[in-house]
């Protein structure tokens, strides 16, 4: 038996797709009837997802190739799976987010509506990406992409209010916008001009970086997450983001692999989105959008990493790892944020930060969680983020290095490297203050109602059941466990996550004994960073947040967002582009064009193709008709000038003659329509008598 899965392994990956998305249709027929049944079944598919792809990671770890598999004749093209080490990892990172959060779930939709849609898609958006990660080539990723994105779009718009409804729309917009935009590149990547290849991959970019939430596509995360379920958008943020800078990663390191106008604009991109990212999240007063916007600018650190990764060439050890653990640490820590404000909300009902001050008060468990999540994205030494963070500081590092040495680029030199390097420290600071914010608000402040304190207080450990406190508790442990043991955890997985990058081998070998031997994690030199940061963030905290990011109102301070509403991409831009300006200008065009083509189909008509007079063109009835009416008319004239001359007759036969005949055709017309209804009347008599003698046979 052993053996016979060893050799088949290449099944399990169609399998690992495919099944879940059977499963979806099961369980949406077993919630018709059993609600905790399908609870039940949901949670024991995605154990069994989870069970596969860890024994899958577990073989891949141990240097095993799983192989691939192949379902031909898709589109012309095939489907084609690859489970190397980073598509292992990353679908088995996806597999065990879905299982907490469907753990989770169970006691989060208690009290919700439409659960059995909210199952039904979250078991076909998890055999849809994990047919992205999976994927070898970029047609199979785009099929599920799309699939991934429309079956997704249902969390979003769950709940069905106004603000949940007008956030989906604008995710469904993005998604189908960067849909088209990927398919343009699909297109022009499998045609046989190479010169079109970086227009291909300039639209490939587009539809990876829509989904990724990078600059300026980025407009949909903070939109969707504060309506979505928390679950799913734990999901959202930790997994369906990483499809997308999964595709980046894979046109860096198969197509673009060592090209530097490639890879500074992904630094320029990811730059951007890191920055814009953190302030976003700085001033937002909604504890489930300060976590989306901090998913923008953790996306931010990510594509940085891939850019200096694709700058570096051959030496991108330390990137291409600190990127990779990146997205996996990513993903660890918004599923124990996500759910931690999930338990605030299914409590509450409420995310403003004024709302719910201090809930988190004399909650243990709630509270140690929460702290995990929060060192761990704030790049606190001893916590997994700690680990990428300084693997992509040291490749920043390394790249102005190699510029002051003399490698030059068209911008990139070494000052403006230098700036790069203190926008990542700022924005790790800036990380730091928002967490510290969040921490404040929930866990040390008391409600301004002392009544509401009160009521908050005597929850105490009923605010969540032991299921979903286990969940909690078992993803908020990894976060240290992981930053503890740097080597013997983190860097295997960094190990697999290599794989992905062609021309990587050498640098693969120089960081391995880097960490094996010389990289001291916890050295003063790699401490330093995350020191400035830290330093920078307890700055921001106590001259912006609390000077600037809060007013007096009545004896108490209160949290306010001075972010301007004007500055909102969507309202300020996409929107009147595309709903408006848009539609205006190509509607002027069309008429332009459209007045065009009557007046030069009017200039033909009178010139070259001149209508020739019809000789006579009866205006009503037939010839017949027209004769008959003519030999009347003349007949009736003779009459006047002779036997009716004292009483002339004054009857056009032509026109009586006429409705005459067009009173005929009508009544056969109508008779004929109702003996072809008659015969059709007939005919499904016959057959249904005929179905009734076959079966009382």
């Amino acid at each position: 038996m052993a053996d016979w899965i060893l050799n088949h392994l290449n099944l399990l990956a169609t399998g690992v797709v495919f099944a879940p998305m059977a499963a979806a249709l099961a369980g949406w027929l077993i919630g018709r009837r059993h609600e905790n049944g399908r609870d039940a079944f949901a949670i024991a598919c995605c154990g069994l997802e989870f069970a596969v792809l860890l024994f899958l990671f577990i073989l891949t770890l141990g240097g095993v190739d799983c192989g691939a598999a192949r379902i031909p004749a898709v589109c012309g093209m095939g489907l084609i799976f690859r489970m190397d080490g980073f598509r292992v990892l990353y679908a088995t990172v996806a597999a065990f987010m879905w299982l907490m959060t469907t753990v989770f779930s169970r006691e989060y939709f208690a009290h919700y509506h439409n659960k059995n849609r909210y199952y039904f898609f979250l078991l076909l958006t998890l055999g849809a990406t994990e047919g992205v990660f999976l994927a070898q080539d970029f047609f199979t990723i785009f099929v599920f992409f799309e699939i991934m994105s429309l079956a997704s779009f249902a969390w979003v718009a769950h709940d069905e209010r106004a603000e949940s409804l007008r956030a989906a729309n604008t995710y469904l917009g993005v998604s189908v916008i960067g849909g088209l935009v990927m398919l343009m590149g699909l297109f022009l990547l499998y045609g046989a001009d190479s010169s079109l290849l970086p227009a291909a991959g300039l639209c490939l970019l587009f539809g990876f970086g829509a989904k990724a939430g990078a600059f300026p596509l980025h407009i949909w995360l903070p939109k969707a997450h504060p309506v979505a379920p928390a679950p799913a958008s734990a999901l959202l943020s930790g997994v369906l983001t990483k499809t997308g800078v999964f595709g980046i990663l894979l046109l860096t390191a198969t197509i673009f692999f060592g090209d530097l106008a490639w890879g500074s604009l992904i630094l320029a991109m990811g730059v951007l989105t890191m920055v814009l990212g953190a302030l976003l999240a700085l001033f937002s007063v909604d504890l489930k959008r300060t976590l989306a916007c901090s998913s923008v600018s953790q996306i931010g650190f990510v594509l940085t990493g891939v850019g200096v990764a694709g700058l570096l060439g051959d030496e991108n050890a330390f990137a291409v790892r600190g990127a990779v653990l990146h997205m996996v640490n990513h993903s660890l820590i918004k599923l124990v944020l996500f759910l931690a404000a999930g338990v605030v909300f299914m409590n509450l009902h409420k995310l403003d930060l004024n709302d719910i001050r201090g809930f988190g008060r004399r909650k243990p468990l709630l509270h140690y969680c929460f702290l995990m999540g929060a060192f761990g994205i704030a790049g606190i030494p001893f916590w997994n983020g700690y680990v990428s963070k300084t693997l992509l500081h040291e490749s920043i590092v390394e790249l102005t290095r190699m510029a002051e040495e003399g490698w030059t680029h068209t911008w990139l030199s070494a000052g403006v490297l230098k700036g790069i390097e203190w926008a990542f420290l700022i924005s790790g600071g800036l990380t730091v203050a928002y967490m510290t914010k969040l921490y404040v608000a929930l866990f040390v402040e008391k409600n301004q109602d002392a009544k509401t304190q009160k009521r908050f207080d005597a929850l105490k450990g009923r605010y969540m059941n032991k299921l979903s406190g286990a969940v909690l508790a078992v993803g908020a442990t990894l976060l240290p466990l992981f930053g503890f043991m740097p080597d013997q955890v983190m860097g295997k997985l960094a190990d697999m996550g290599q794989s992905l990058f062609a021309g990587g081998t050498a640098g693969l070998q120089y960081v391995r004994a880097e960490s094996s031997h010389s990289m001291d994690w916890f050295g003063p030199n790699n401490l330093k960073g995350a020191a400035i940061s830290i330093g920078i963030g307890i700055l921001v905290y106590l001259l912006v947040v609390r000077v600037l990011l809060m007013k007096r109102d009545g004896a108490a301070r209160v949290y306010v967002n001075r972010w301007s509403s004007w500055l909102d991409l969507e309202n300020l831009v996409y929107r009147p582009v595309l709903l408006h300006a848009l539609p205006f200008v190509c509607g002027v065009f069309c008429r332009v064009l459209d007045s065009l083509v009557d007046t030069v189909v009017v200039c033909l008509r009178k010139t070259i193709y001149r209508d020739s007079r019809l000789p006579a063109e009866l205006l009503e009835g037939n010839r017949l008709t027209h004769t008959a009416g003519c030999v009347a008319n003349a007949l009736q004239r003779a009459g006047n000038r002779s036997v009716w001359k004292k009483n002339p007759r004054n009857v056009d036969y032509e026109h009586r003659f006429a409705l005459i005949y067009q009173e005929w055709e009508e009544d056969s017309l109508i008779i004929g329509r109702s003996l072809s209804f008659g015969l059709l009347l007939f005919c499904a008599g016959l057959l249904l008598t005929v179905i009734y003698l076959l079966t009382a046979a």
